[in-house]
């Protein structure tokens, strides 16, 4: 596995990825704008990542925006056959080390709905991240 930053080559491949993710925790799956013109949304103030497998196919992403030293992560995802080895961390560190490196403070997650977010709410909190409103989490960067 590799991570990369976002190339529109990849566009249809992380489009499935993400939706087949979403169809996985049951929710309904549905497009966000923001994936259909990844660097509109990304390029001025934060960064799209990219898991790429041997194959080069789109198995993780990690989207990340910084706005007055606070970095907001967006669509982390997982392919829900390869969860749990290590690729959402990998992500996650690929992003921390971006919002570093522009001086980010803060790193906030929103965790989604409540009958999805279950997962998230087990995975931050296991990377330093902390509760500060309901469905929001914080991590302050060093």
């Amino acid at each position: 596995m590799r991570i990369i930053p976002f190339e529109p080559s990849y566009r249809d491949d992380l489009i499935f990825m993400i939706l087949t993710a979403k169809n996985a925790l049951g929710c309904v799956p549905r497009l966000n704008e923001d994936l259909l013109d990844i660097p509109a949304h990304y390029a001025a103030d934060g960064a799209f990542y990219l898991a790429i497998d041997e194959i080069n196919r789109v198995i993780g992403s990690v989207g990340i925006q910084i706005r007055d030293h606070t970095a907001r992560l967006h669509r982390l995802f997982i392919l829900p056959s390869l969860k749990r080895r290590g690729i959402g961390s990998a992500l996650l560190e690929t992003a921390e080390a971006f919002a570093r490196k522009k001086e980010a403070r803060e790193v906030i997650v929103h965790l989604g709905d409540p009958q999805y977010y279950w997962e998230s709410a087990c995975f931050y909190p296991h990377h330093g991240y902390t509760e500060f409103a309901p469905r929001w989490m914080r991590k302050e960067l060093k």
